[in-house]
């Protein structure tokens, strides 16, 4: 499918200067079900690093764009390999604030990487690189915790020191409870959504597992030019505040 649209855009877009692929820290660990089961890199993660003995599309999208890219002379590229991402996405299958969101709830009863892309897109030392996309400051998923509490009113809400280790499960704690969801939906005169529709547990036990041994260098950023970043607390309650403003989430 890349490959049929760049074939398509490339030779019909005369004024198409840059390509930026978009992928993600995947890159560096392989694909889920592989995290944990395969030799890997020790962080922090730098653009450099080979590609892992495993297959994942990431490896397949950037050598179709070398390879059409390179057909057509003075057309640039960049690749942007964004962590997990916080927006508003609410039917996005791994989306970890919707997720979270909803786990609050039921206890209860685009930007940096734009801003990265358009740079890579007109600075000149960007042309042809690839480069990860985090917001730059360092957080440990327990400590946005108490943000997720004060943002839902609630007190006790089940994630402590442990939270973030293999012995707890979203995937477990959360099975039987659409029909809780559903009653959530109907007292706040929500969106009519499933739970399935909102929350991937599962997802979201990859990335809350994954603990210490992800971790990627922006270096190579700062020294290409980008400084852009983001305070990841108040990126987290930006878009909790997103997702309840169109009342997704309560």
């Amino acid at each position: 499918m890349f490959r049929n649209v760049l074939r398509s855009v490339i030779p019909n877009a005369p004024n198409l200067r840059h390509i930026c692929l978009q992928t993600g820290g995947k890159h560096y660990v392989g694909p889920f079900e592989c995290i944990g089961k395969i030799p890997s890199h020790d962080p922090p993660f730098t653009e450099d690093l080979p590609r892992l003995n495993v297959p994942l599309f990431y490896y397949n999208q950037e050598d179709i764009l070398f390879e059409e890219v390179d057909k057509r002379r003075g057309l640039t590229w960049s690749i942007h390999r964004p962590s997990g991402i916080f927006g508003f996405s609410p039917y996005s299958l791994m989306n970890i604030i919707g997720i979270l969101c909803v786990y609050a709830a039921i206890c209860k009863h685009e930007e940096l990487v734009a801003e990265q892309e358009i740079w890579a897109a007109v600075a000149p030392n960007a042309r042809n690189e690839a480069f990860n996309c985090t917001n730059g400051d360092v957080f440990k998923w327990k400590h946005l915790w108490k943000v997720l509490a004060e943002q839902f009113e609630i007190e006790n809400y089940g994630f402590g020191e442990e939270m973030g280790c293999e012995r707890m499960r979203l995937e477990e704690v959360m099975k039987g409870k659409e029909s809780v969801w559903e009653e959530i939906v109907r007292e706040n005169q929500l969106q009519p959504t499933k739970l399935n529709e909102v929350a991937v547990w599962s997802y979201a036990d990859v990335v809350l597992n994954i603990g210490a041994g992800y971790f990627v260098s922006m270096n190579k950023s700062k020294e290409h030019g980008f400084l852009g970043f983001r305070n990841s607390k108040n990126s987290f309650i930006t878009w909790i505040n997103r997702l309840k403003s169109h009342r997704i989430m309560p």
